[in-house]
């Protein structure tokens, strides 16, 4: 893990097209702003994390369909 120390108003940049920006600094709490592509998804880790079980969840369910007879011609 790299470990780096930034100032308000300071950068990161990541590979070509990923910006992340320290916007504010308030007591234990910092804004971070990310300028990334819109084919880059940004999450915060709590709600990857909920996504991930969602998808482990349904990925387990067998969720059975009725069948369609469709009347045939």
């Amino acid at each position: 893990m790299l470990i780096l120390s930034r100032k308000l108003n300071e950068k990161v940049v990541i590979g070509d097209g990923i910006v992340i920006s320290v916007v504010e600094i308030r007591g234990d709490q910092i804004k971070l702003g990310i300028d990334a592509p819109k084919s880059v998804k940004v999450f915060r880790q709590e709600v990857y994390d909920a996504i991930q079980e969602e998808n482990r969840l349904a990925a387990g369910s067998a969720l059975e369909l009725p069948s369609l007879d469709l009347p045939k011609a």
